[in-house]
């Protein structure tokens, strides 16, 4: 039995959410580093995060069109079964 306690998941979802920014707030206030490095530290992850993003939709076009290739020749291959 799932339950959730009566909240719905986009309720769920934003709570989660919600502590993961304060806990990323608390972090970054308990942070053993200047505000300078913090800063620096902030841009090059953030930096390394839109590079990820960029490549990500040429992956996931290459992902899809294997599953799909894979989708069809499986589709081809139970056309060709015997039946049982």
């Amino acid at each position: 039995m799932n339950d959730n306690g009566g909240y719905s998941g986009t309720q769920v979802l934003l709570a989660f959410l919600g502590g993961a920014a304060a806990g990323a707030i608390v972090a970054l206030l308990t942070a053993p580093h200047s505000g300078a490095e913090t800063r620096a530290l902030l841009r090059d992850a953030a930096l390394s995060g839109r590079n990820k993003a960029a490549r990500m939709p040429k992956a996931l076009r290459g992902a899809v069109g294997a599953a799909r290739e894979a989708f069809n020749d499986a589709l081809g291959e139970g056309a060709n079964a015997e039946p049982s």
